[in-house]
């Protein structure tokens, strides 16, 4: 848009999403990626083992995020599709023959169609009943899976399709498929936030009545974030025990998973992408230093949660973001004032021929 001022002077406004932060922030995640598809060769099977647990969390708590934080359905009951996917997993490993590293992402897709005919019931509650709702479902999930003695019952299996693969190969490939996870993770939420699906998610979330007064299919977005919700969390199930090598009923389907993505999201920044990434970093610190001292760890992560919300309502990366105005991945536009000296624009402005003051001309 090209405005001219009273004085005859033109001044011209672009339609920005990026930012320098963004730009620069791209590059140094292209380079911690880089580094990290290194560490096998150079890290412990230790660290492999770590990173794997914690950026399980992490898209665990992105998908709680993008359910909650911008679909405005908060749950705690997201564990039922994190444990049925680790039991795809082990199902098709142990008694179908198939490759455990391809039965990853066949696990989180048929996770992602058994959440359909589970929306049915979720859908049919709204607030509190949602929430509360969704998590009677992850225990009806969990007993269901306690009960079938196939699978081990309530003492669990061991995933023993890996057993004829060497241990140093099982943790790369797996350190490998969950980097690659974490890095899809954050990049389709980018992409889908800044579509015209994720523009209308938000309107949901602000005002069910207003969006769909404005056209929006309000069930429609509803279901596709719960299906693609549903998705990440059966990934995030089926990388896990991959790693971890045995599943349970109480380990998969526990609500602690759902905690501790609260707690990601909650201090990192609920209905931000950098606030899980920011959290998943505190957590993992916290868990690493401090996981020795049992219940005392517990009380203490709940204290930090309150302490954090209380000083920071937006959490830590919303305010850093109200405060500096520091964006790494930006999702709305801004207008900012062109200048038309300088290359990168000159493509964007055309010129505007001004018939009287303050005119303006899209």
């Amino acid at each position: 848009m090209t405005k001219t001022t009273s004085d005859r002077t033109m001044t011209s406004y672009i339609v920005e999403r990026h930012t320098r932060a963004s730009s620069v922030g791209f590059v140094v995640a292209v380079i911690l990626v880089a580094v990290a598809f290194s560490m096998p060769w150079w890290a412990g099977p230790g660290w492999l083992q770590e990173f794997n647990q914690i950026a399980c969390y992490f898209i665990f708590a992105s998908m709680w995020n993008l359910l909650a934080g911008y679909g405005g359905m908060v749950s705690v009951g997201q564990q039922a599709f994190l444990g049925f996917g680790g039991y795809m997993l082990v199902i098709m490993g142990n008694f179908l023959g198939v490759n455990p590293f391809l039965a990853v992402p066949i696990a989180a897709i048929l996770t992602a169609i058994i959440a359909i005919p589970v929306s049915k019931i979720a859908f049919r509650l709204q607030g509190g009943y949602f929430a509360i709702g969704t998590w009677v479902i992850a225990e009806v999930f969990r007993l269901s899976f306690a009960n079938s003695s196939a699978v081990g019952g309530g003492s669990g299996t061991s995933l023993t399709a890996l057993r004829g693969i060497e241990r140093a190969t099982r943790q790369s490939v797996t350190f490998w498929m969950t980097l690659a996870a974490v890095v899809a993770t954050i990049a389709l939420s980018y992409w889908f936030l800044r579509s015209k699906q994720g523009l209308a998610l938000l309107a949901i979330r602000d005002s069910e009545a207003a969006a769909e007064s404005q056209g929006i299919d309000v069930q429609s977005t509803k279901l596709l974030v719960y299906i693609v919700a549903a998705l990440g969390a059966g990934l995030a199930g089926a990388l896990y025990f991959l790693g971890n090598l045995r599943i349970s009923p109480d380990a998969a389907f526990t609500v602690n998973w759902t905690a501790f993505a609260i707690f990601l999201v909650i201090i990192g920044g609920l209905g931000t992408i950098e606030g899980p990434i920011l959290g998943a970093v505190i957590f993992w610190a916290l868990n690493r230093f401090f996981s020795d001292y049992g219940t005392w760890y517990l009380v203490g992560l709940g204290l930090l949660a309150i302490v954090i919300t209380t000083l920071f309502k937006q959490g830590l990366w919303g305010y850093i973001q109200t405060t500096l105005g520091l964006r790494l991945f930006p999702v709305q536009r801004r207008l900012e004032v062109a200048d038309v000296g300088n290359p990168r624009y000159a493509a964007a402005l055309r010129p505007v021929k001004a018939t009287n003051a303050d005119h303006c001309q899209p």
